[in-house]
């Protein structure tokens, strides 16, 4: 989608929402959320670039009781969004698939929230990509519409390398650019033509 359309797809699962500057809510400032579910009923995204600061991969599946194996790296465990935040929630490369269940949020990013995941990945045996996520944020029907009505987010495509390689650092202007917008160029005040 680029910024010269303004009309919405009617689902948007699969694409990012970049937070405009100005976002009221200071837990979405600077945020690029992944959308991994959107229907009439409401959304469902998880943050891909707020990581914890006090909890790695390796300390929470310690705390699971999950064995890890020795060289197993301590990735961050991010900050999802603020709605169930004990609840887990792993994006992935399409290379792994849960004996439970795992989303296809897209053909290239799947999703798995079942503690079959975090056990492969402590063994070394889960996705080549992953990220791993607590908590998600969520919209009632209509509730994400009338945010990026109110110019509260840009929407553009999901880009693997941006979930899965970039830093968190760089992740929302690396979005931005997805749209071929600077952040300088973005203003906190929204408008309309």
């Amino acid at each position: 989608m680029t910024i010269k359309d303004m009309t919405a797809p009617t689902n948007l699962t699969g694409h990012m929402l970049i937070a405009m500057p100005g976002m009221g809510d200071p837990r979405f400032e600077h945020s690029v959320i992944l959308l991994c579910d959107h229907s009439d009923e409401g959304a469902m995204g998880l943050i891909i670039n707020k990581s914890s600061d006090d909890l790695d991969m390796p300390t929470l599946l310690s705390q699971l009781s999950i064995d890890v194996k020795d060289d197993f790296e301590k990735h961050p465990v991010h900050f999802g969004g603020p709605v169930e935040m004990g609840r887990g929630f792993v994006l992935h490369s399409p290379d792994y698939k849960s004996l439970v269940t795992t989303l296809e949020v897209r053909d290239d990013i799947h999703m798995t929230a079942t503690q079959d995941i975090l056990e492969d990945l402590g063994k070394g045996e889960g996705p080549e990509k992953w990220m791993m996520a607590l908590g998600y944020a969520g919209w009632g029907a209509g509730q994400l519409e009338g945010e990026i009505a109110e110019n509260g987010w840009l929407i553009c495509d999901a880009v693997p390398s941006i979930v899965f390689d970039l830093p968190d650092v760089a992740k929302w202007e690396a979005a931005l650019e997805t749209l071929g917008v600077g952040a300088l160029a973005l203003s906190a005040e929204g408008g309309r033509a």
